[in-house]
């Protein structure tokens, strides 16, 4: 044993450990956090600050405000129109199809194998979109498609009408397809939230099923509902593969127009009005998610 052992004091159980133990600790933490934080600037800081560096450059590379401006004509608040009925409609019909399949599936019982089953195939489905999901409509849909085909060999049926799945309705019918597993799987824990003894308490007052719905799920299950809805808006807002795969000719929604901008001989040379219309939809998208945000710390009040 040496001397500066000795003269360091033995600890003292129940004593808070040293500052510098802790220290060590939350840089420890920091470092874990490293290749997060870089995958952070790369693929989030850096291209939005790209984006709006952009939107405020003209061709010379000088400050301008014409970008800004170009985003009020026809044509981009046409396409900004569309791209919020588009991301509404899909929204709200995923979401209360998504509300009502979420109930169904609780209502089978924790140890039912459909139920296990059904959220499985909801988690995969959720993530099945871009140019995969379009081709499978495509085969399904199309004047070729096998559906298309067989209605009209069978009784005169012509689904395929003037080729609605190539546009605005067509992109409404295909983004639903992935909203509602989406819908399920934010829903769900929500709906699950809700305490058997709340109902219990409901009933023993004299509550009926319907007054249990409308005074206490209802009101304890909106924030959870709106929420939800607020993701799947956003979450189609954003979308572009299964969009870019299925409308090739226009601009119908936003995705489509900021490809054009970029790549487009007709606005050859307006690669910068590319960046103001993503800045239009970071914006969209941020205040969204900050309205998200708020209900999701809403609706943890009452899940704890």
């Amino acid at each position: 044993m040496s001397v500066s052992d000795l003269a360091t004091p033995a600890p003292v159980a129940g004593t808070p450990p040293a500052i510098g133990a802790g220290r060590r600790t939350s840089l420890g933490s920091y470092l874990a956090l490293l290749p997060f934080l870089g995958f952070l600037l790369v693929f989030l800081i850096v291209p939005t600050v790209t984006v709006i560096v952009g939107a405020f450059r003209g061709e010379d590379g000088g400050f301008t405000l014409g970008n800004v401006r170009a985003l009020t004509s026809d044509a981009a608040l046409n396409a900004l129109w569309k791209s919020i009925l588009l991301s509404g409609s899909t929204a709200v019909i995923g979401a209360v199809l998504g509300a009502v399949l979420s109930y169904l599936i609780l209502s089978l019982g924790p140890r039912s194998l459909l139920r296990r089953a059904t959220l499985s195939v909801c988690g995969v489905l959720a993530q099945f979109g871009g140019v995969t999901l379009a081709f499978a409509f495509i085969s399904l849909l199309a004047i070729n498609g096998v559906l298309t085909q067989a209605l009209d060999s069978w009784i005169g049926l012509d689904i395929y009408g003037s080729g609605w799945l190539f546009g605005l309705n067509g992109l409404i019918v295909v983004y639903i397809y992935f909203q509602i597993p989406l819908m399920v799987i934010v829903f769900t824990p929500a709906l699950e939230g809700l305490r058997p003894q709340w109902r219990e308490a409901a009933v023993n007052l004299g509550a009926s099923s319907s007054q249990y719905w409308r005074q206490v799920g209802f009101p304890l299950l909106t924030p959870a509902f709106l929420g939800s809805m607020l993701l799947l808006f956003a979450n189609a807002f954003a979308a572009y593969a299964t969009a870019a795969v299925l409308v090739s000719q226009g601009n119908p929604i936003t995705p489509l127009f900021i490809r054009s901008a970029l790549t487009s001989e007709i606005l050859l040379g307006q690669a910068n009005l590319g960046f103001a219309l993503a800045l239009q939809m970071i914006i969209v998208v941020a205040i969204v998610m900050a309205l998200y945000a708020l209900l999701l710390r809403r609706t943890a009040r009452w899940m704890r």
